[in-house]
């Protein structure tokens, strides 16, 4: 059916008891068939059976891969170094590496005075030991022995 078979309009009447005239439309009714409900329903016309089976199959291959490999060079620093990560011109990266430096400063400090003084002590001790004295005897005349008395 095309859409203007189903299209609605609106339709004067005309009262069929009276003679048509000239001047007067036709009129002509039309009827139309539409269906109601619709059912629909499953049957069965029989089944179908699937199996499956795998199959496997030993691979042996040599396949070539890419991997990235790190190259690490130590490079002392030089006097105008800026200390930052830069990119060098093949497109390695240059990462700057720090430690730490131990600045030891040693001065003279005043910590003590020491006074020493000197302090005499008598002591008694006991010393064992034999002297020896010499004496010398004399023996004069008078004369000579007035003179060495009276020293």
């Amino acid at each position: 059916m095309e859409p203007e078979d189903t299209a609605r309009r609106t339709v004067r009447r005309r009262d069929l008891s009276t003679p048509l005239e000239a001047s007067d439309e036709a009129v002509v009714i039309r009827q139309e068939e539409e269906i109601g409900g619709v059912r629909k329903r499953w049957r069965g016309l029989g089944f179908v059976r699937a199996r499956k089976h795998v199959e496997t199959m030993r691979v042996d291959e040599v396949v070539p891969r890419l991997v990235e490999d790190a190259q690490l060079d130590r490079v002392p620093a030089d006097e105008n170094d800026s200390g930052k990560i830069e990119t060098l011109e093949d497109g390695s990266i240059s990462i700057p590496v720090y430690e730490e430096e131990l600045v030891v400063t040693k001065r003279v400090v005043l910590r003590e005075r020491i006074v020493l003084r000197k302090q005499v002590v008598t002591q008694d001790q006991r010393i064992r030991s034999e002297l020896r004295k010499e004496r010398v005897e004399i023996d004069a005349d008078d004369e000579v022995r007035d003179l060495v008395d009276g020293d």
